[in-house]
């Protein structure tokens, strides 16, 4: 599948005010913003298994696509929600366990990078990976 492999965070667009929107503060939006994260991707059918490594933690997340489960941001925040395959896109509808607040997150490839985009009350970032 096209999202399958190691990837490795290059670059991000917007991330701070992304991440100060959803309440992080400064110190560790300084620390995520250089946090060297690496995605290892792995799809079989409608399973996925990321990992995800970087300086703070390293977790594996198991989903199914339409299947709801719990998840924990690396600061703390917990969501619960779906991921969908649309098209070329994997896309989550997360809400938040604490406001009920929606967080979207869409992954994408496109020219060869992995290309992730947060959408929080208007604010959107995107974090870009390299294959590795």
């Amino acid at each position: 599948m096209a999202f399958d492999g190691s990837w490795k965070v290059d670059r991000n667009e917007n991330y701070d005010n992304f991440m100060e929107k959803m309440g992080i503060n400064l110190v560790k939006r300084k620390l995520a913003a250089h946090d060297n994260l690496k995605l290892t991707i792995k799809q079989e059918g409608n399973k996925f298994t990321i990992k995800e490594s970087c300086r703070f933690r390293n977790i594996d997340v198991v989903f199914e696509l339409g299947v709801n489960f719990d998840y924990t941001l690396a600061d703390g925040t917990e969501l619960n929600g779906t991921w969908s395959l649309e098209g070329n896109k994997l896309i989550a509808k997360f809400k938040r366990v604490d406001n009920g607040k929606e967080l979207i997150d869409i992954c994408e490839i496109s020219g060869g990078e992995l290309i992730q985009t947060y959408i929080y009350e208007g604010v959107e970032a995107k974090r870009i990976f390299k294959k590795e």
